[in-house]
């Protein structure tokens, strides 16, 4: 256990961090999974538009690896394509 008030403060911090990564990526999930099941062209692109940023996001703030935030935009964007032609 940590024994200095700042080392107290940093547990608590980190806590309150890992939380919020876990339900930004865990947000960021269920919207890949909702793109994936969508059928209708608009929603699809709009979707996409929400994905992609999310995506992003996650990756600016090392969530995620940079490159597997492109790989699965990559694979989303391939998906929208298909379905809006």
């Amino acid at each position: 256990m940590a024994n200095h008030k700042s080392a107290l403060k940093r547990i608590r911090a980190n806590e309150t961090k890992r939380l919020r990564n876990r339900y930004q990526h865990k947000s960021t999930r269920t919207m890949i999974k909702n793109l994936r099941l969508a059928t209708d062209k608009s929603i699809v692109v709009d979707l996409y538009k929400k994905v992609s940023s999310a995506l992003d996001k996650l990756a600016k703030k090392n969530i995620i690896h940079k490159n597997k935030a492109a790989n699965q935009k990559s694979k989303l964007a391939k998906l929208a394509n298909k379905l809006a032609a």
